[in-house]
């Protein structure tokens, strides 16, 4: 046995840098959230204008989402990551620091645009991931490890609301928004000198991790030309996907943007009992997202790609928007984060299902595709955010947390018509990473 596969499989290793990756991009995306109930009264802004900057970093998320699925695959996951991670460094050093320079509405300007930077640093980060899992892991393992990598995202979502606030209680919300950067270069400047785009040119792998990952056939990959892009944001099924993840991500947004405020403004836990009680939902979808990629794949080898990439969001889906109702209608206020911890574990038991069954769909054009999807998933943000924002600012969190319900109904209902079967055909004679 080699040195190489005694140390154990390269993949798994690229999987812990992607796992980095989501976890301290929720870390960064988090962070204004709960760093705004100090925010607000010291910059003099509204609860409404911080829904305007969250606005800005999901709109450019949103937009960018197909740009940045084919920017990975021109350029290759390890530029892609490189630059990302940089720009979204420079973002959240910007946020903190332009209070010290400017005021008034330029300091707002300045904060939309730091929030719109950083939206577009991350917007490519999870549809280049599908693109990693394509190349570096067996067909079999997509959803487990799409939500492997999920649960890295939602426990960066975990650790921020206690992280920010006993940062804040040291070094102001400023100090705490800058210490966040340090992590996140660190891991950039890794990545750079470990991450390779496909197996074979890691010097790190061995054949036998190759021959079990069929490398020789998978990384001769079609280029990618207009008409082969023009047909993936076009199919029937990606488009389907997409639809349904905007609904389902109108709760995943409401969830993780508002949960920590409504803990505060409507169940009157001090600033401390929340940042540390937020924890909890976002943990309860770690588990959800690790738990549901593995059963994806159980009922995938059971009941074939069609059925098998359904039966988790058929199920999970309503019983999340009952979990919603169920939060704002409970006297108990810790019943009610309860509720909201199994309403998000609930929500993310589907991720897998949904980023794998677009790789079943897609192959080769996973990333192009994955941008198709995730357009579609944060559009559920840039439509949420607002309607949330001004529901919660009137008091009407019954209201809010009901259009979640609805929205989480819809979700599983489009996944009837979705055929992951039906897989776009490739061709596979123009081994060239350019779009032509």
């Amino acid at each position: 046995m080699t040195a190489s596969v005694r140390r154990g499989r390269v993949r798994w290793w690229i999987l812990a840098y992607m796992f980095g990756f989501a976890l301290m991009a929720y870390v960064q995306r988090s962070s204004l959230s709960v760093a705004a109930e100090r925010i607000m009264p010291e910059l003099q802004l509204s609860q409404v204008q911080i829904g305007w900057l969250m606005w800005a970093f999901t709109a450019t998320y949103a937009a960018l989402q197909l740009p940045g699925g084919v920017f990975g695959q021109i350029v290759g996951a390890r530029k892609a990551f490189f630059t990302l991670g940089l720009l979204g460094v420079l973002a959240m050093v910007a946020t903190p620091l332009a209070p010290w320079v400017v005021g008034g509405t330029t300091l707002f300007v300045i904060l939309l645009l730091a929030q719109a930077l950083l939206g577009a640093s991350q917007a490519p980060v999870f549809p280049v991931f599908t693109g990693v899992v394509e190349a570096w892991f067996p067909r079999q393992r997509w959803a487990s490890v799409q939500g492997l990598q999920t649960a890295g995202m939602n426990i960066g979502a975990a650790v921020t609301p206690p992280l920010i606030v006993l940062l804040s209680q040291a070094y102001g919300w400023q100090g705490a928004l800058l210490w966040i950067g340090v992590p996140s270069l660190a891991l950039t400047l890794g990545w750079w000198w470990y991450g390779r785009d496909v197996p074979r040119q890691h010097p790190k792998v061995s054949s036998q991790e190759l021959t079990e990952l069929g490398t020789a056939v998978r990384e001769q990959r079609p280029r990618l030309t207009w008409a082969r892009l023009r047909r993936v944001a076009a199919d029937r099924n990606v488009l389907l996907l997409a639809g349904s993840y905007l609904c389902m991500n109108y709760v995943f947004y409401l969830l993780q943007n508002w949960s920590f405020l409504y803990l505060i403004q409507e169940r009157k836990f001090s600033v401390l009992q929340s940042g540390f009680l937020a924890m909890l939902p976002p943990i309860g979808a770690a588990i959800g997202s690790a738990l549901g990629g593995s059963l994806t794949d159980h009922f995938t080898r059971l009941r074939g790609v069609r059925w098998g990439y359904r039966m988790v969001p058929l199920c999970a889906l309503p019983l999340a928007g009952a979990l919603l109702l169920l939060a704002v209608n409970v006297g108990n206020p810790y019943l009610a984060v309860a509720a909201l911890t199994l309403a998000y574990l609930a929500i993310e038991l589907t991720e897998g299902a949904y980023w794998a069954g677009t790789m079943q769909v897609a192959r080769s054009d996973s990333m192009a595709a994955a941008g198709v999807l995730n357009t579609g998933g944060n559009l559920g943000g840039v439509i949420g955010i607002p309607i949330v924002a001004y529901l919660s600012a009137q008091g009407a969190w019954y209201a809010a947390f009901a259009t979640g319900t609805a929205f989480a109904l819809v979700a599983a209902a489009t996944w009837l018509l979705v055929n992951t079967e039906a897989a776009i055909d490739d061709d596979q004679s123009a081994p060239s990473p350019g779009l032509a």
